[in-house]
C-alpha cells in the first residue's frame, strides 16, 4: 500500500500545472498500465478540480484510457455541454453513463450484525456491496478514482471508496447506506473522517475489492478571499492514508466554527451545479448546525427546477415532503413505497429544519404550490435577488438595509456550525 503524493496546506493555492505534474509523477511510479478506467465526479462537484485531472489523465495515458465513468449515484446523466465544460478536451465517446438501477452488481454483503453494531441497534439489515459492473469485470489494470474530499451529510467526509461503492452503487447499497447515516444522526457525522457509513464501506472494500487495482486521486478545494474556488491539496494513494490526510486538510479549510449562531442566512446555488433540491439542500444541511432557533434560511436557487434527480424519487419527495425526522420515520413504517426507497427517506430528513428554523426557497423553475407542497416557504427569485444580490455580497456577515445576514456563495464547499450544536463524535 502506497502514498504517491501529498502536496498542499491551508494557505496553498495549487496551480493546474502543479497538479498535473504531481499526477503524472504518481502515475509514472505505478509502472505501465494498458487498460485504464477513470471514475471522476459529475457536475455536483464542478469546482472539485477533478474534471481537469481527468483531462490530464487522458493526456498521460492517451488511448490506454479506455473509458470515463462519472460517479453519478442517483444524479442525472451529464449533458454533452456539461461534459465539455467539466472535462475539457475529453472525447464524448470515452464516457459511460452509470445507471444506478440497472448497472450495479453485488460483490457480497456486509452482515446485518455489523450494521446493527454501527447503527447502535437501530437497523437490522445486511448491506450489499454494489458497484458498476465495469469496475471489477472490465479487465482494467488501473481504476483511477478521482474526487474531492469535503464534509458530507451521509458519510462525514466525501470521497475515496464512497466514490465507487456509492457513486457507482445500486439501489440497495445507496438506499441503505444513506439511511444508516440518517438514523445515526447527521450532526454526529458531518465533518468526521471515521463514521459508521465509512466503516461499512471500508469493510466492503477490504472484503470484496482487494483484487481491483484502485488508485485514489483526492483534491481539497475551498474558496479564496474573493470567493473563487482554489485547490488547497492533492493526495494520491492506494489505501486510506491519502484519504485521512485529505480529510484532515478539508476540516481546516472547509469547516467554519461560528462564535454566534446565525439568525438569517442567504445561500446561493450556482445554476450550473444545482438543478434540484436533492443537491440544492446542501444549503440546508451544511448550515443547519449554524442556524439559531427561529432563524431564517433563504435559498437563492435559479437553476432548481425539480426535487429529485430521479423521476421516482422526485415523486416521493412531492408526496412526503421535508417534514422532519419523526414524520419521515413514521412514513417509512407505514408506507411500503418509502420503505423501499430509504435513500429518499434519508434525504427528506437531511433537508428538514426539524422545525427549528424557516426555510424559504426561491427557485427558478418550481412554482409556489410545488415549494409549499413539500414544506418549504416560497419567495420570488427576482425579488429576493434584488434585495440579496449574490454579485454584491461576500461570504460571511453582510449588512443589508441595517439587517445582518450571513451569505454563503457555494454550500458544496463547506460546513458551518455553532459550537453549541457541533455534537461530540
Amino acid at each position: 500500500m502506497s502514498l504517491y503524493a501529498k502536496i498542499g496546506g491551508p494557505a496553498a493555492k495549487l496551480s493546474p500545472e502543479l497538479m498535473r505534474e504531481t499526477l503524472f509523477d504518481a502515475l509514472s511510479s505505478l509502472g505501465p498500465r494498458r487498460h485504464v478506467l477513470a471514475v471522476p465526479p459529475d457536475m455536483s462537484r464542478l469546482h472539485s478540480g477533478a474534471g481537469q485531472l481527468t483531462a490530464d489523465t487522458l493526456s498521460y495515458y492517451g488511448e490506454r484510457l479506455n473509458a470515463v465513468l462519472p460517479a453519478l449515484g442517483t444524479h442525472f446523466a451529464m449533458t454533452p455541454a456539461e461534459l465539455d465544460h467539466m472535462y475539457p478536451g475529453v472525447p464524448h465517446n470515452l464516457f459511460r453513463v452509470h445507471k444506478w438501477r440497472t448497472d450495479a452488481i453485488t460483490l457480497g454483503e456486509v452482515p446485518a450484525e455489523y450494521i446493527r453494531e454501527q447503527s447502535e441497534g437501530k437497523l437490522n439489515y445486511a448491506w450489499p456491496a454494489q458497484i458498476n459492473r465495469m469496475i471489477p469485470s472490465g479487465g482494467f489494470d488501473l481504476v483511477l478514482s478521482i474526487g474531492q474530499v469535503v464534509p458530507h451529510e451521509v458519510i462525514g467526509m466525501a470521497n475515496q471508496i464512497k466514490n465507487l461503492l456509492i457513486g457507482t452503487g445500486g439501489p440497495l447499497s445507496i438506499n441503505r447506506s444513506h439511511y444508516l447515516g440518517a438514523v445515526y444522526g447527521m450532526e454526529r457525522i458531518m465533518g468526521r473522517a471515521d463514521t459508521p457509513v465509512r466503516r461499512v464501506l471500508n469493510y466492503a472494500a477490504d472484503k470484496f475489492l482487494a483484487d481491483v487495482p484502485i488508485l485514489y486521486v483526492l483534491t481539497v478545494v475551498s474558496n479564496d478571499e474573493t470567493g473563487k474556488p482554489v485547490a488547497r491539496g492533492l493526495f494520491i494513494g492506494d489505501d486510506t492514508e491519502c484519504f485521512r490526510l485529505a480529510a484532515d486538510l478539508s476540516l481546516k479549510v472547509n469547516f467554519e466554527m461560528l462564535e454566534q449562531p446565525i439568525k438569517k442566512a442567504v445561500v446561493y446555488l450556482d445554476p450550473e451545479e444545482f438543478k434540484s433540491t436533492w443537491l440544492g439542500n446542501k444549503a440546508v444541511y451544511r448550515t443547519r448546525m449554524a442556524l439559531a432557533d427561529g432563524a431564517e434560511l433563504i435559498v437563492l436557487a435559479p437553476g432548481v427546477r425539480q426535487f429529485g434527480e430521479d423521476p421516482d424519487i422526485d415523486r416521493q419527495i412531492r408526496k412526503f415532503g421535508y417534514r422532519g425526522t419523526p414524520a419521515t420515520l413514521a412514513a417509512v413504517e407505514r408506507d411500503p413505497e418509502l420503505a423501499a426507497s430509504l435513500g429518499a427517506a434519508a434525504h427528506l430528513i437531511h433537508g428538514s429544519s426539524e422545525g427549528r428554523f424557516a426555510i424559504t426557497y426561491c427557485p427558478g423553475g418550481l412554482s409556489r404550490d410545488e415549494i409549499e407542497g413539500v414544506g418549504f416557504a416560497y419567495a420570488e427569485l427576482d425579488t429576493m435577488v434584488s434585495k440579496y444580490d449574490p454579485a454584491k455580497l461576500h461570504d460571511g456577515s453582510n449588512l443589508i438595509d441595517g439587517e445582518e445576514i450571513f451569505f454563503i456563495s457555494n454550500p458544496a464547499q463547506g460546513l458551518w456550525a455553532h459550537r453549541s450544536r457541533f455534537a461530540p463524535a
